[in-house]
């Protein structure tokens, strides 16, 4: 256990598997009291057990985040908790499509565009008010690699996250001199089980993820979880409004 955010409170959304359950582990393991928020209420716990099993300090809320009644009601239930929000990173986001654009449809471009754009602005319209009230925090937006360049065949969740960095970087200059700072990490692929679903539709996702990243993998969860714990610490006190990727150098390429 390190101390890092000793004294400090960290949300995480989309906390129970992936990129959300290492980062709240990480969170925890550095001294932060942590909410775990998901949809998925057992495994959102089970994700909170294994924190205290650990030594660390967790709750679970669950919540919707395209759902403006639920995302009000798990900020209200982060100060009932612990009585402030440092840390809050909007991680919950709803899988990939496997189409071309013009197969796609109507209900797939909504349920996308609900949690991974609707629920991140969701999400930091209730959270900035209560960093205003205590003076400052920091926010980190989950993006991807699909936000910086082309994505052939899951285009409507390209889209998605190139707006999640419109969110980012316009909220990053309003509250820039309030203390909040606002940035977005961006995973190339990632060993989750949302990876492992994708690649079972079509193997050949597996097949070609390594060869993509110049480093020959694909990335781990807990090398995210350790960029957005490096964005929320107070050694990333000057950058603010970022899309840092994540990605084994895949956007070099």
């Amino acid at each position: 256990m390190g101390n890092t955010f000793a004294g400090k409170v960290a949300l995480v959304t989309g906390g129970a598997a992936g990129i959300g359950q290492a980062t709240a582990e990480a969170f925890a393991a550095q001294g932060a009291k942590v909410v775990v928020s998901d949809i998925s209420q057992a495994a959102g716990e089970a994700v909170v057990q294994g924190i205290k099993a650990a030594g660390g300090e967790a709750v679970f809320v669950a919540c919707n985040v395209a759902r403006a009644d639920e995302v009000k009601a798990l900020m209200e239930a982060v100060i009932t908790h612990y009585g402030r929000l440092d840390c809050a990173f909007n991680n919950a986001g709803i899988e990939i499509e496997q189409d071309k654009l013009a197969d796609g449809n109507e209900e797939v471009f909504d349920s996308i565009m609900d949690v991974n754009v609707k629920g991140v602005w969701q999400c930091m319209r209730f959270q900035i008010p209560l960093m205003l009230a205590q003076g400052g925090g920091a926010i980190v937006n989950t993006a991807s690699v699909a936000a910086l360049g082309a994505a052939p065949k899951m285009s409507i969740y390209s889209a998605s996250k190139h707006a999640v960095l419109g969110l980012t970087r316009s909220a990053a200059v309003e509250y820039a001199k309030k203390s909040i700072r606002i940035n977005a990490v961006c995973p190339a692929v990632i060993d989750t089980e949302m990876f492992r679903r994708a690649a079972a539709v079509d193997p050949r996702k597996a097949e070609f993820a390594a060869a993509m990243h110049p480093v020959g993998r694909i990335g781990k969860a807990e090398e995210i979880a350790a960029a957005v714990l490096y964005l929320c610490s107070e050694g990333a006190g000057f950058t603010t409004g970022i899309a840092l990727p994540v990605d084994g150098g895949a956007t070099c390429i």
